[in-house]
């Protein structure tokens, strides 16, 4: 049993930890989205799964919700896959709503075009919030297994609105989910007009700022995070005074009779008044040979004889007490962490550290057994491990490697550099390397934690 819970333990405050800091990473995310006009249909704590709790909002159209697959979180962001083909869609996009509900067959009779492109454009405007899927279940389609064979109109108001445009869309002029409804404006404008409400459709600083959102959450989230408990919980700091912090057990201070609280008046005849007193007085003697030193315990002096032969220290530790700091102090120590993890992190792409960095880096593994070991030293530290984790997920994503934000971010900078986008077969070759090299990267971490921490 102890095993199992030893096992149980740290995947527990692991999986919380990471969970929570990619929820609140895809927080940025969604809030940037909403920001710029651009629609989100999900937002979940949880990778996707079909079985799940969730609420649909009445003012934004976003689905809220849990899953039991709590290993992160995801923002349904509209129009981050690739494009296909804009003609086909703007013909689908219409067809529906003049018919309010059709089958995917049905479209490719009506276009004149392939099922397989009638299909692929309903996909399309379907992650852009524009149609809804209708599941027929006694046929066997399943959510989240199956793309549906059936597609139908939002409910929208008279200017074409959706609910998942927020307070443009008027709910008391609005159709019903699968009605008929007939766009005020021509093909080509209804098209347009859907696309600007994604995020194929925004320009490169919204698209850009999206794309940051979510490191510059996890980078803010943990650097308050670390100023308050600095401010409020406070730090442990060492105090330089001539008493005695702590006593290792059978160290030849303890064997002397030295005990925690007494007051060193000297060392081998050195007066001393501060901790560092002390330091500089033991590191001055040879330790191959007994010395002598006075104490003060309860207003008595006393004198010990310490035998340190064969020790590297005599064990005795300065004592420590709780600071409070103000905000600059606060601010300017997390700043210190700050710069320190990004500094690590940018190091990777450094050809001649890239092998240190990431031996002194850990995967999920190590993080749970950090994780567990702070929750089990109380939650000022497991928070402190969390923002300092925050650090890294955060910067850890500007890498340049697709599908890590840095990576997509790189993608928008040269298509914005070559002003065209980049083909869908070139993105998705790109990501199958950044997949690749992510998930090397992944094994030869785990690797080093099972090793580390297990073996």
């Amino acid at each position: 049993m102890e095993t199992l819970l030893g096992i149980i333990r740290p995947l527990f405050w692991g999986l919380l930890m990471l969970s929570a800091l990619v929820f609140v990473h895809e927080g940025g995310h969604f809030l940037a989205s909403r920001a710029v006009g651009v629609r989100v249909t999900e937002f979940f704590l949880g990778l996707p799964c079909r079985f799940n709790l969730h609420h649909v909002s009445r003012r934004i159209g976003t689905k809220f919700g849990v899953t039991p697959l709590l290993l992160g979180g995801y923002a349904m962001v509209c129009g981050m896959e690739p494009e296909g083909d804009s003609a086909i869609a703007k013909l689908v996009l219409s067809e529906v709503h003049r018919r309010g509900t059709a089958t995917v067959a049905e479209l490719a009779e009506a276009l004149s075009i392939s099922e397989e492109d009638a299909l692929a454009a309903c996909v399309q405007l379907l992650d852009w919030g524009s149609i809804e899927g209708r599941y027929d279940e006694a046929a066997g389609e399943k959510p989240g297994v199956y793309y549906p064979s059936t597609y139908a109109a939002v409910p929208r108001d008279k200017a074409g609105a959706t609910l998942l445009d927020g307070a443009q869309f008027k709910r008391d002029e609005a159709t019903g989910s699968g009605e008929a409804w007939e766009p005020p404006m021509g093909e080509d404008a209804f098209f347009e007009r859907e696309r600007s409400h994604t995020y194929a459709g925004k320009g490169f600083f919204a698209r850009a700022f999206i794309l940051v959102a979510g490191v510059a959450v996890n980078l803010v989230s943990g650097f308050l995070l670390l100023m308050a408990i600095y401010m409020f919980v406070g730090v442990t700091a060492t105090v330089d005074v001539n008493t005695i912090g702590t006593v290792e057990a059978a160290s030849p201070a303890a064997t002397a009779g030295i005990e925690a609280g007494d007051t060193v008046l000297s060392v081998a005849g050195t007066d001393t008044d501060s901790f560092s007193d002390i330091a500089n007085a033991i590191g001055a003697l040879d330790l191959s040979e007994p010395f002598d030193m006075v104490l003060s315990r309860e207003g008595k002096e006393l004198t010990v004889t310490v035998d340190a032969e064969g020790a590297d220290a005599i064990g005795i530790t300065a004592p420590q007490e709780s600071v409070h700091l103000n905000p600059a102090q606060a601010a300017s120590v997390t700043w210190s962490y700050l710069a320190l993890t990004a500094d690590s992190i940018m190091q990777l792409v450094n050809p001649q550290r890239t092998l240190e960095v990431l031996d002194s880096s850990t995967s999920v593994v190590g993080i749970s057994v950090m994780a567990a070991a702070a929750a089990e030293s109380g939650a000022s530290t497991f928070l402190s491990v969390a923002a300092l984790i925050s650090f890294s997920l955060g910067f850890m994503n500007l890498l340049p490697i697709p599908p890590l934000d840095g990576g997509k971010l790189v993608i928008e900078i040269v298509q914005a550099v070559i002003r065209r986008p980049l083909s869908v077969k070139v993105q998705n070759a790109l990501s199958y390397i950044g997949i690749a090299l992510f998930g090397a990267l992944f094994i030869y971490l785990l690797r080093a934690d099972i090793i580390r921490f297990i073996l």
